[in-house]
């Protein structure tokens, strides 16, 4: 947990690039905590849920090449 603890301590002082915050929020949904936690995480999830970067389990459907590409283009 220590390790989850740390990343999002990371993520709230915006140390995360956007690749490691989708992995960070494939690990909340896959645990459940992004459901538990304060309500951003589980809006933030269900964004990258239904925009396709995340499914319900957390399995990141997109690269990080792709999201760049599609994000940055």
């Amino acid at each position: 947990m220590t390790d989850l603890t740390t990343k999002i301590i990371l993520f709230e002082t915006g140390e995360l690039n956007g690749y490691d915050t989708i992995k960070l929020f494939s690990e909340l949904v896959k645990s459940g905590l992004a459901w538990k936690l304060q309500g951003s995480y589980g809006r933030s999830a269900q964004g990258l849920i239904e925009a396709g970067v995340l499914d319900k389990d957390g399995k990141i459907l997109k690269t990080e090449e792709q999201l760049e590409e599609e994000y940055l283009n």
